[in-house]
């Protein structure tokens, strides 16, 4: 038998000899356990994530980057309306939450919701007149 026959015998086995290049390396580290931390980790993203929406065309802007980081020389994508008419949005955003046509709706509740802002300060004006109006009336005919 000669010398290579017996290494091919042994070769699979660990009969006690060393290959030479073990001999010298270092030891292989151990493996490790996977950690598990008993709390869950949250991410600070996913815990602040804030939509905001155009008052112009109803584009949500709900991108990774924070709303409030962003340069104030930032306009919206759809109708180039300026980073001041981008109001907070708090429904929850669906996938294709910029179609056109869910955009065309937001923008009409949107209208719907200023027109109703703006028109309620005249209307206190008016009932403070007509309540005013009512009691001279009623004092000049008692």
């Amino acid at each position: 038998m000669n010398l290579g026959a017996i290494f091919k015998r042994f070769e699979g086995s660990n009969a006690g000899l060393y290959r030479p290049s073990d001999r010298f390396a270092p030891p292989r580290p151990r493996r490790q356990p996977p950690r598990v931390s008993a709390a869950p980790r949250i991410s600070m993203r996913l815990a602040s994530k804030q939509s905001y929406i155009c008052r112009d065309c109803g584009y949500i802007y709900s991108d990774r980057t924070p709303f409030e980081k962003l340069s104030d020389n930032y306009f919206c994508p759809v109708c180039g309306a300026p980073k001041r008419r981008f109001r907070e949005y708090t429904p929850a955003v669906s996938k294709n939450a910029n179609a056109t046509d869910n955009r065309k709706a937001r923008k009409a509740e949107l209208q719907r919701d200023e027109a109703v802002g703006k028109a309620l300060p005249i209307a206190i004006v008016i009932g403070a007149a007509a309540l005013a109006g009512l009691y001279f009336y009623l004092n000049s005919t008692f």
